[in-house]
């Protein structure tokens, strides 16, 4: 259920952080999530709020639990109810989609009539700052690139491929502008693809985590990324470059903790201990070793406190790879379906 406050002087002043408290209708706020404020009675939900700036989210089983609460917060605010959610953000569903969004890119950049392509960046391409190609205006490059992160929100397997173009926003030229033009056109060939979010009998938080070995040409830096799944489509990744990419576990196991700790605020506690799996058997050696950097000790104390476990898994199965360098078709499109990205529209359409 989407509501949304009205704008005025008056509630200009009030802090949306405590709206909800303001009204003392019970809820308790999260304390790993600011935005997100939930009433309980012990193991039970009733209602789960998420705000962002002057717009609630509202969800339930409990259809009476919602209206009730619409009326209490209609009593004290001017408000609008906008019915069930279909669009916040920029993204559609449960089946989450940017197609309207991702329309209006490929028509900024005069891309709507391109010829599609399969992957993001082509295998083995390489993009470097120190070329000699001709530099290109960095206002349209900043912006293009600013676009496709947004569009990343429900595209993981871009990920890639535009934190690689990030690195160039002040060193753009010919080379970065077209490979990011490559992007757009992997866009216009899925336009209708999102990730998608199927009801489990168990939620279970599974992280994956992946790294290449002095991929960056500038610097011999690696590339990093992990993906975590709670029975269903992937919901947190990032990928970044680091120096120390045998051990980029660590960001996924900080990662890992701040989702336990959502996760139970949300009565959806997590009693087991959450598989990382990682493809570098040094990585996993690393964690179980008491002698290793006094700043990734607290992996170590993670593991020894049940929250995480390091373990290996074989390339084959390794979600994180897309993340990590640019792939084949064939491996591209295998770990692109098992992340939970798919198209959500008529077959003769995708």
């Amino acid at each position: 259920m989407d509501i949304s406050r009205k704008r005025s002087l008056l509630n200009n002043l009030i802090d949306s952080r405590s709206l909800v408290k303001s009204i003392r209708l019970g809820f308790e706020k999260s304390i790993s999530e600011p935005t997100l404020y939930v009433k309980k009675v012990e193991k039970e939900t009733l209602l789960i709020v998420s705000l962002y700036v002057d717009d609630l989210l509202v969800t339930d089983c409990k259809s009476e639990l919602i209206e009730e609460f619409k009326k209490q917060m209609q009593d004290v605010f001017k408000m609008t109810d906008l019915g069930l959610m279909t669009y916040f953000l920029g993204m559609e569903g449960i089946f989450i989609s940017q197609q309207a969004f991702a329309l209006k890119v490929l028509s900024k950049f005069c891309m709507t009539n391109c010829k599609p392509v399969s992957t993001s960046m082509a295998q083995g391409e390489k993009l470097s700052s120190n070329s000699y190609h001709a530099r290109v205006d960095e206002k349209s490059y900043r912006s293009l690139v600013g676009c496709l992160l947004y569009l990343t929100t429900t595209r993981p397997g871009t990920m890639y491929a535009v934190s690689l173009l990030s690195r160039f926003m002040h060193c753009c030229n010919v080379a970065h502008f077209k490979a990011a033009k490559r992007v757009l056109r992997y866009v216009k060939g899925t336009l209708g693809y999102g990730v998608k979010f199927e009801k489990a009998e168990e939620l279970k938080l599974v992280g994956y985590s992946d790294s290449d070995w002095a991929g960056s040409v500038d610097d011999m830096k690696s590339t990093s990324g992990y993906f975590f799944t709670l029975s269903s489509g992937v919901f947190s990744w990032i990928a970044q470059s680091t120096a120390e990419a045998e051990y980029i576990a660590a960001a996924a196991v900080n990662q890992a903790i701040w989702l336990r700790k959502h996760l139970s605020d949300l009565n959806a506690d997590q009693v087991e201990e959450t598989e990382i799996k990682v493809d570098n058997p040094l990585a996993v050696a690393i964690a179980k070793n008491p002698h290793f950097k006094i700043k990734y000790h607290f992996v170590r104390e993670a593991e020894l406190s049940k929250e995480i476990n390091l373990i290996h898994c074989c390339l084959e199965v390794q979600l994180a790879d897309i993340l990590t360098k640019p792939l084949a078709t064939i491996r591209f499109e295998y770990l692109r379906k098992e992340i939970g990205v798919c198209c959500f529209v008529a077959k003769e359409e995708c």
